[in-house]
């Protein structure tokens, strides 16, 4: 089922803690101090979730600013309810597959015999992000045009020729082992559905409970990384407080997962600070020069739900693994039989 959660940060704090530091995301409100738990930390358990319309990249047309008007908020945020109210109306019970909007799986990518999931699926939101009354633009806030920087290097990539050779050719999402995209980070970020979290706090250690695909980040707090030679899902995270907010350091994560492609030297630092009783201040920064030029920074907002974190039972009457390698193999030994070679990839 899809979900929701919220983070932010301590007075003036631009979320920067990194190398070569990228140009910052917004000044925090200091006026709010979370309150304390058992042990005298900040206290930031509850159950959150990260849905949002506020897309990663932003908007080319809008170049370095990443503050909507309120006239251009409204405009998408309504957009995307009519959309969705577009989505939920009733098929008409004597409508074929052909008759159906979007049957190519078109600008909103819903409804349709070719589209993998239809919007009773899926959970994005209506919203976009808020930080102290700024609708933003993009999630990235540096580079200041909101987009990725130039990649220098082509590292990782899970959709490949021939990965459909084996189950291990296929992305860690569609075998179940990891979230789709980036859920669970870090950086965590949103998706279509499944944005729900939840934190439970102890004196040394933070737990991050993420509902897509059932993962949990472990965040030991005043400790020491592993050796570099230990991967691990989710990589390696390290906590400590600096004054309400939470900062977390990240290496060692496994080659497999690193964000878009990024690399084993990948790291991130993150920071949780509450904004006030229902929502977070989420910032993170990305240090990969093996992929990218320059870091890049970021910013989410979770906002506390009254529900809690679901199953996600990944596997459960998932039969597209299976399908897609026996489809691989039915259409190697058809071209065998016929005298061709066996074809590689079946993307």
């Amino acid at each position: 089922m899809a979900a929701h959660f919220p983070i932010r940060s301590l007075t003036a704090i631009s979320l920067v803690l990194s190398l070569a530091a990228p140009a910052a995301v917004a000044q925090i409100s200091s006026t709010y101090h979370a309150p304390k738990n058992g042990w005298g930390q900040p206290d930031l358990q509850g159950t959150y979730t990260t849905a949002t319309i506020t897309p990663l990249t932003r908007d080319p047309k809008l170049g370095v600013r990443n503050v909507l008007t309120k006239a251009e908020a409204d405009a998408l945020e309504q957009a995307t309810r009519d959309q969705i109210a577009r989505a939920d109306a009733p098929t008409p019970p004597e409508a074929t597959v052909k008759d159906l909007k979007n049957a190519d799986c078109g600008p909103d990518g819903i409804s349709g015999f070719n589209c993998g999931y239809n919007q009773g699926w899926k959970d994005p939101g209506t919203k976009l992000i808020d930080i102290n009354g700024e609708k933003r633009a993009s999630i990235i806030t540096s580079p200041a045009n909101g987009q990725l920087p130039p990649r220098v290097a082509a590292t990782g990539g899970a959709r490949r020729a021939g990965r459909t050779d084996n189950p291990e050719g296929f992305s860690l999402g569609e075998r179940c082992l990891l979230s789709f995209g980036s859920s669970a980070g870090p950086p965590m970020l949103p998706l279509m559905y499944n944005n729900t979290y939840q934190i439970v706090q102890s004196k040394d250690e933070i737990a991050i409970d993420v509902e897509m695909v059932h993962d949990v980040r472990h965040i030991r707090l005043n400790a020491e990384h592993g050796p570099s030679s230990v991967k691990l899902w989710m990589g390696d995270s390290i906590g400590h407080w600096e004054g309400d907010t939470l900062v977390v350091e990240t290496t060692n994560m496994r080659p497999e997962q690193g964000l878009r492609g990024g690399s084993p030297n990948q790291k991130v630092i993150e920071k949780f600070r509450r904004l006030g009783p229902n929502s977070l201040s989420y910032q993170f920064t990305v240090s990969d020069p093996d992929t990218y030029a320059a870091p890049f920074s970021g910013e989410v907002e979770m906002r506390t739900t009254k529900g809690q974190v679901y199953e996600y039972a990944c596997h459960e009457g998932n039969y597209a693994l299976t399908g897609m390698l026996a489809g691989a193999r039915a259409e190697e030994k058809h071209q065998a039989e016929a005298g061709g070679a066996a074809k590689s990839g079946g993307e």
